[in-house]
């Protein structure tokens, strides 16, 4: 029964990813393409935790936790230059 809901949680997140990347391809503007690359490590971390539950590894989880930082990070830095045109004052 895990399988079945590791499959289809996979699928879902996996799928998310692929509109994810769609949207900051194709993004109207920077912000949309911001606001997807947030998404995107979201739906990333959602995936590689779901993989370590169905594969019962805990690295995965150490290396979504890093992800996560790696993410929030890139986020903050794209806001900033959004919204003063530049990373470090």
């Amino acid at each position: 029964m895990i399988e079945v809901a590791a499959w289809v949680a996979l699928a879902a997140f996996g799928l998310g990813v692929l509109l994810c990347a769609w949207r900051l391809w194709r993004g109207p503007d920077l912000v949309d393409r911001v606001l997807a690359m947030d998404t995107l490590t979201v739906n990333v971390i959602a995936l590689i935790v779901t993989w370590g539950i169905w594969q019962g590894s805990s690295v995965l989880f150490e290396a979504a936790l890093f992800f996560a930082m790696i993410g929030f990070v890139s986020t903050v830095a794209f806001c900033r230059y959004v919204l003063r045109g530049q990373i470090i004052e």
